[in-house]
């Protein structure tokens, strides 16, 4: 009876031992949401074996999952840094440097403003990026081939195409909602050929300055892309490299009605003094055409993918875009601003991570319209003041 007794004695000791390892094990969930808040596994010798080999593989299990979502972040620039910092602002209006400046901040990314009446290069925030590579224009693309598509008659501006979910959409909606199917199917409809004759027509693949030291051409491809096929190019340009330059030249000739200037960059008053546009090509065949795109255009700030550049005061115009190549997310926004004769072009292109997409780029241009503005009045009110008589006595003068 007695070693009956202690048997059950030590049985208890033991269930009671068990029960306390068991709990050690699972007091931190491996990899669990809240397995960081919850304290490390106790290392004292009343830890049994099992306990700390447990506590070991969970501990390893969490560092290696944390090490895997680091090593899955597609993302390798970062999207801060100085933009200006290697910049060279000679020739560039103050007043027009300031503002794209203070809009771009410490964002990875540079803004190229142009005069579309004249081709003329009012500024360049981080000119080295402007000038010296090409991007992927992701949705930028889209202007173009929707120009393309109703010169060549295969759509109207009312003409539906079904774009899935039982919704048909238009040209202006599909251009300011960037709706890659309905670009898909005209690329499609289009085919590669007569793409690439009205995206040449505007330049692609050429230089868009005029003697500008150290600016790339880009490059435009000889066949439609092996995944996506041509419709992957037409609403994502795929296979396409612009630079921002090339950009705003093709915006600045939709903006003034259809005239491709020689982008021209005057760095001194001399050169500024001979100043004179320089005309590449008029695309006369596209005139009719332009007026039925800006819809699209408009609607995009008013109520589509560019609206975080929307301000009631201003008329602002433009297309977003969004991808990523090498590594980095791409961000872009084309935009013009002006009713009638727009005065500014605005091209904004970021790169880096996750926060680096086109509506981003359209804030940014938002912020530098807004900003040019308060600043033109600004200074206007400033000449006014200068300029007005005096009404205090010559004594206080």
């Amino acid at each position: 009876m007695e070693n009956l007794l202690k048997r059950l004695a030590i049985l208890a000791l033991a269930t009671v031992s068990w029960l306390g390892t068991q709990s050690l094990i699972f007091a931190v969930p491996p990899g669990g949401a809240g397995a960081a808040d919850n304290p490390p596994l106790s290392t004292s010798p009343k830890t049994t074996t099992a306990a700390k080999s447990t506590a070991h593989k969970t501990t390893v299990g969490h560092r290696r999952t944390r090490r895997t979502r680091t090593v899955r972040d597609p993302w390798q620039l970062s999207s801060y840094g100085d933009p200006a910092g290697e910049d060279n602002p000679a020739g560039d209006d103050p007043v027009i440097r300031q503002a794209a400046l203070d809009a771009l901040g410490n964002w990875n990314g540079s803004i190229v403003v142009v005069d579309p009446n004249t081709g003329r290069i009012l500024s360049i925030v981080n000119q080295k990026l402007a000038l010296s590579s090409g991007f992927t224009p992701c949705s930028t693309i889209k202007p173009v081939v929707a120009l393309a598509a109703l010169r060549e008659g295969i759509i109207t501006p009312t003409t539906k195409l079904y774009v899935g979910n039982r919704v048909r959409m238009n040209l202006t909606d599909a251009l300011a909602r960037s709706n890659n199917v309905f670009f898909d199917k005209l690329g499609q409809m289009l085919g590669f050929k007569r793409i690439t004759e009205y995206a040449q027509e505007f330049g692609m693949g050429e230089k868009a300055g005029l003697d500008i030291p150290g600016e790339s051409a880009g490059s435009y491809p000889s066949a439609p892309p092996k995944q996506g096929g041509v419709g992957f190019l037409a609403y994502c340009g795929t296979d396409i490299n612009v630079t921002p330059l090339q950009m705003a030249a093709i915006i600045s000739a939709i903006a003034n009605g259809g005239t491709l200037y020689s982008l021209q960059y005057p760095r001194t008053p001399e050169e500024l003094a001979a100043f004179q546009p320089v005309v590449r090509r008029r695309l006369d065949n596209l005139t009719e055409y332009i007026p039925q795109i800006r819809d699209g255009l408009a609607g995009s700030v008013l109520y589509g993918t560019g609206r975080s550049a929307y301000d009631p005061d201003l008329s602002i115009y433009g297309k977003t875009g969004t991808c990523s190549e090498n590594g980095a997310r791409l961000g872009w926004f084309v935009s013009f601003a002006g009713e009638r004769q727009p005065r500014y072009v605005a091209v904004v292109l970021l790169r880096g991570g996750r926060m680096m997409y086109g509506p981003h780029a359209a804030e940014i241009a938002g912020h530098f319209y807004r900003g040019l503005m308060q600043k033109e009045h600004s200074t206007q009110a400033s000449r006014e003041v200068s300029s007005a008589p005096s009404i205090l006595p010559a004594a206080v003068r």
